[in-house]
């Protein structure tokens, strides 16, 4: 079993190595939507898995933000302005989520999360 692990981890590792900057954001925002849609529609087997998908959306978000905070950042000033005030409400959102959990609270984050990931793939 230990080699199928590495196996898999020199593919992965490949696979990631080929990508660009902008195809693992999109997948990763892909990632993160998916894991809270699953979570949504098994909301009753599901729903304790809510925290950790919340906190790993916040960090990819997180990681967002910083970015659009660089001065080598190569987004125009507006851009940026919009991607943090999102960053901010998707924060706020997570917070709402987290203090009454509910599967339809989910679907602006997932949404959000989709959108952008296509807006990425769209700009290769």
């Amino acid at each position: 079993m230990g080699k199928k692990m590495n196996e898999t981890q020199k593919y992965s590792a490949t696979e990631v190595s080929s990508m660009d900057q902008v195809e693992l954001e999109s997948r990763a925002f892909i990632r993160a939507a998916s894991s809270l849609n699953m979570i949504k529609e098994h909301w009753d087997t599901e729903q304790g898995k809510l925290e950790e998908a919340l906190d790993k959306n916040r960090k990819l978000w997180t990681i967002i933000a910083s970015a659009m905070k660089e001065d080598d950042c190569p987004q125009p000033v507006e851009v940026r302005n919009n991607i943090l005030n999102l960053a901010l409400f998707v924060f706020r959102r997570t917070m709402d989520v987290l203090s009454d959990p509910k599967p339809e609270s989910l679907n602006i984050l997932i949404d959000i999360n989709m959108n952008i990931a296509k807006g990425l793939a769209g700009h290769e």
